[in-house]
């Protein structure tokens, strides 16, 4: 669908920072959330046990939500869901900071996944279309205003916190801010077709082959972001040896150049072309975890995490923007599908590093998942929506 006709050139900018606007406040109430855990942990007297098996409510409702998701936006059109879903996820950021029993918690998180894929699938959707108006590679960058924003709320939280902000406190300022930028950029954000909008599709659909490539390339990137995000810090502590005091340097590092690279990432594939940076980015994964595996010393290690990030940065909204492109499927529900075959890859991935490591070790884990993340750079080349 060509989208250039509703934006003039002298107006696009304000579609892309509208578009920008709802990535950032995704990041700025996910991480509001992630900075409270501990002090909600607290609060309801949970064990690490017990807090584990809560915080599996909300990938929980996410995925129950992604078929659904691709529906909703398909036949109601980005525009609305985008600005319905992230009310409801603010509004749902307020209600776990009043939560006062395990089974509230479980409740709120659950409607926070759902909630936050919704407008998840519905932003992607936006962020296509302002790409196609643009005529150039911008979905990078949108991500990484989701990384942005998920750094300056951290920092809000350990603000709050050294403060002795309680948690329902933080959220509803966070909430707050989150509706002011909500109902400033949706006046600017894409205007829905009425073929989008209205569109009757089933609400299941099997993806084709095109998308199950997708599918398949964020599902290995995916496992290794889950990787780094879950067991980086436990790497370097099991497997580098390094102090307490430095077992987050590989987190700190991966995060950093994840971040860094997802604002480099559309000059990059601009440049080099999309096919061209899926490889460079496979390749990058790939070398990243072969050098922290082969020679787990700080400096190595580090600087294989430092590849790492930035490898993984640019592929999934590189999936997503390619994902928008398909012939057989709506936007919406293209993402849907594409989003689902890749979130497996993000959870079931840390579990399985823990099982390969109980039978060999920790290397043994992450040397498996730098063949997956490998394994991009040749699905690159048998994408065809990528071009």
């Amino acid at each position: 669908m060509n989208y250039s006709i509703f934006a003039p050139s002298d107006s696009r900018r304000y579609l892309r920072w509208a578009v920008a606007a709802f990535f950032f406040v995704q990041g700025l109430s996910f991480a509001a959330w992630a900075s409270r855990i501990p002090d909600i942990k607290n609060m309801l007297h949970l064990t690490e046990g017990g807090l584990g098996t809560v915080l599996l409510a909300l990938p929980l409702g996410l995925m129950a939500s992604l078929p659904i998701s691709g529906w909703m936006v398909t036949h109601y059109g980005s525009k609305k869901m985008v600005l319905i879903g992230a009310v409801l996820y603010a509004i749902t950021l307020t209600f776990i900071g009043f939560v006062t029993r395990t089974e509230q918690l479980v409740i709120a998180l659950f409607a926070f996944g759902l909630w936050g894929n919704l407008t998840n699938i519905a932003v992607n959707t936006q962020a296509v279309a302002v790409e196609q108006v643009y005529g150039k590679s911008i979905m990078a960058s949108f991500h990484g205003l989701w990384s942005l924003a998920g750094f300056v709320s951290a920092m809000i939280g350990s603000l709050f916190i050294s403060v002795h902000v309680p948690p329902h406190i933080h959220f509803i300022v966070i909430a707050l801010i989150a509706f002011a930028i909500i109902f400033t950029a949706y006046k600017h954000t894409m205007p829905d077709t009425e073929k989008e909008a209205g569109e009757e599709q089933p609400m299941f659909v099997k993806p084709d082959r095109d998308l199950l490539i997708l599918g398949l390339i964020g599902f290995c990137a995916m496992v290794c972001e889950g990787a780094m995000f879950d067991w980086s810090g436990v790497y370097f502590q099991e497997a580098v040896h390094v102090p307490a005091s430095m077992t987050t340097l590989g987190y700190v590092a991966f995060m950093g150049t994840m971040t860094g690279g997802r604002f480099a990432g559309d000059w990059l594939a601009n440049r080099l072309g999309r096919r061209k940076m899926l490889q460079l980015s496979g390749t990058l994964m790939g070398t990243g975890l072969a050098i922290a595996v082969a020679f787990p010393t700080l400096v190595t290690a580090t600087l294989g995490f430092l590849l790492v990030g930035f490898g993984v940065s640019s592929v999934v909204p590189l999936v997503y923007s390619a994902t928008g492109r398909s012939k057989t499927m709506s936007a919406g529900m293209a993402l849907a599908a594409v989003s689902s075959i890749s979130f497996i890859g993000f959870l079931i991935g840390p579990p399985l590093i823990g099982i390969v490591a109980q039978f060999a070790n920790l290397r043994w884990s992450f040397a498996i998942v730098g063949v997956l993340a490998t394994l991009t750079a040749y699905l690159s080349t048998k994408a065809r929506l990528i071009d």
